[in-house]
């Protein structure tokens, strides 16, 4: 784990693969998606909150090609699966041919 990140670290922008986590104190809901979105990458996301409403708002203005609430490892094969930014673009095992190349965003929520 990570603290005390700031913006002119190096691994403020790293998009990590691994067991590395970034933990970042923010004021608002407002300033944790300008930090979520300080990144040229856009992968994937997690976001937990306790609030249906509030998960919904926040993972649409994520700027990632997946976005999962409430629970981590909840990709599956029969899942669209891409990012965007410079972590790719367009969608591997979708349904249309066409849909392979939209930047469209999978939120999926553990229940």
């Amino acid at each position: 784990m990570l603290t005390g990140v700031s913006p002119d670290s190096d691994a403020y922008r790293e998009e990590f693969f691994g067991p590395v986590a970034s933990i970042y104190r923010v004021q608002d809901e407002h300033e944790a998606v300008q930090v979520a979105n300080d990144i040229p990458y856009g992968l994937g996301s997690y976001l937990f909150t306790t609030d249906p409403d509030q998960a919904l708002r926040v993972a649409d203005q994520i700027e990632a090609g997946m976005v999962f609430i409430n629970g981590s490892l909840l990709d599956s094969p029969e899942l669209p699966f891409g990012g965007v930014k410079r972590s790719g673009f367009g969608r591997e095992m979708g349904r249309f041919g066409i849909a392979e190349f939209a930047n469209r965003k999978l939120i999926r929520i553990l229940k």
